[in-house]
Parts: structure tokens; sequence; C-alpha cells
């Protein structure tokens, strides 16, 4: 296996960052962001999350790991989980990457996982695949690591295979050995959903423990369901970016509305005044032939 070094700060200004880590994730399907969080930040959350590591049972079945524990919801178990949710140079590399195949991207999952000693390596997979599209023209997905301990290559750092994604998902499985993602708190790691990658086996002593939060284009089912995740009584707290990341928005055209509204609807009290009217929330394109279309039935009539 080669080991990818820790990775050294990029001084730039913010837009640079993210025209150069947009590049580097286009063109090798993966990327370290090293100063992407202040490393107390990071211990923050950790310690805000410390109960629920304790209390989560292990997970059942070979691809969630026996000796992993996992859990979602993180917006809702620590207010510290929405700066990273935010981080505004992921979002703007994630925005660039999926805008192509989307009106708006949407917040796929947030998870907490803790690999413990004795833990075996995962399957390499694909996250795109858990949506059954085509595959080698459409990026589904950008995923994000989050480390709140060092990620070795003992203790099952993330093994990325480079160059994997695209395309290359329609090729038969590199032969070559992954990178292992090797980075301390504070860092970030990013990867498609066309990547090919899996946990690496922990070797160690002690427990590797991160997050996940990933984002996916917003006219797909996320792997994690956020409105059953945060129903409105907790999404109100939400400043309304984050709400309308989570779900609280249409995706052009009209879909996951309520009451043929934007569910940000939910977030006031207008719904409590009554029935509501459907409203169109159609693309461009579509606004411009649906005016089209009632204007020569309007002249016809």
């Amino acid at each position: 296996m080669l080991h990818e070094p820790i990775q050294t700060p990029l001084a730039a200004p913010f837009s640079d960052a993210i025209d150069h880590y947009t590049s580097l994730l286009g063109t090798q399907g993966w990327c370290i962001i090293p100063d992407a969080m202040p490393p107390e930040v990071v211990a923050a959350l950790d310690a805000d999350l410390a109960q629920a590591f304790d209390e989560t049972p292990f997970c059942e079945g070979g691809f969630y790991g026996r000796r992993t524990k996992r859990f979602g919801r993180l917006l809702a178990r620590s207010p510290l989980a929405a700066r990273f949710v935010q981080q505004q140079t992921i979002l703007g590399v994630t925005e660039r990457i999926l805008s192509p195949w989307c009106d708006t991207i949407q917040l796929n999952l947030t998870q907490a996982v803790a690999i413990h000693p004795g833990a075996l390596p995962q399957l390499p997979h694909r996250d795109q695949d858990m949506w059954r599209g085509e595959i080698g023209r459409t990026e589904y997905l950008v995923n994000v690591m989050w480390p709140f301990t060092d990620y070795t290559a003992d203790n099952g750092a993330t093994l990325i295979w480079p160059n994997s994604h695209g395309e290359r998902a329609l090729e038969p499985e590199p032969s070559g050995d992954p990178v292992v993602a090797e980075m301390r708190p504070g860092a970030a790691l990013l990867f498609l959903g066309s990547t090919l990658h899996g946990a690496g086996g922990n070797e160690a002593a002690t427990i590797r423990r991160g997050m996940i939060v990933s984002y996916c284009l917003g006219w797909l089912k996320p792997y994690e369901n956020q409105w059953l995740a945060y129903p409105p009584p907790i999404a109100r707290r939400f400043a309304p970016e984050l709400a309308a990341l989570v779900g609280y928005r249409q995706h052009r055209p009209n879909l996951g509305n309520y009451e043929g509204r934007c569910p940000s609807i939910l977030l006031n009290d207008e719904e409590r005044r009554g029935p509501l009217g459907a409203i169109d929330a159609l693309r461009p394109d579509q606004t411009a032939l649906i005016d089209e279309f009632v204007a020569e039935q309007e002249r016809l009539q």
C-alpha cells in the first residue's frame, strides 16, 4: 500500500482554494484539505458525541462492520455539526462537482463512525452504487471524511483507489494498491461517489473515530432520511441555509414539495392559516415552454 503523507495547508484565497480542490477531486477522484477546520472544534464535536459513541451498539453485518459503531442525525446531536456540514470551501467544491446534474445539492447523510481494534477491512465499494442510475457519466455524490482521531495505516484509515472514478467505474477493478488516506483532526478527505474506496482494518490498540458528511444531487433519495432525522420542530432551529440543505426546499421542477409549496413553509406558521394553493416551481426552460403554451391556448379561446 502507498502511504499518503500528511499534507501542508494551501495558502490561497477562498475562490482559488475551491478551484484547486475541485480540480484535484475531478482529476484523481479524491483529495485532502488539510486545514479545513480548527482541531479544537473537532475535539469539541468529538466530546459532544462521546456519550453516543459509548452507548451505540456495534453494527450487524459484514458491510457496516461488526467491530464498528455508527450513528447519524448529527445536526440534532451537536450544534457544532453544522459548522462541518456548511464548511464553505467544501460546499463550494461540491456544488462545482455536482451542479452539471442538478438544480440544487442536498445533504445525503451525517454519520459518526468508530472503528474498534480488531475490525476487518471493509469491502472496497463505490457509494454511487446505492442508486441504480447511469454509471460513468453522472456524478451523484461527494463524500467527506472528518477524522476525530489520527487516521493511520494501522488503525483503519480510509483506503482510496486513485483514478478509479468516472468512466473508470465501468472498467475491471483496479489491480494497483490503494492510497492510505492518513490525516489528522482538522483535515477533511473528499472523494467522489464513483471512487473505489473502503475503510481499512484496525490493527492498532486504539479506536479510530470520525465522521462522514456527504452531499448528493438534490433529486435523489438520500441515504439518510433527512425529514425523519430533522422534522420541522428540529429544523426550525436551523439557519435557513442549513434547513434548505437538509431538504426544506424544492428541487425544480416541483420535487419534494409540501401541498404544492416549498417545504420550508413548514418552518413558519403559515401552514396553520388554512389551505394552501400550489405554486409552480419550474426550471426556466419549462417556464418558457409552459408560458408559450398557455399564451397560445388563451389566444385560441
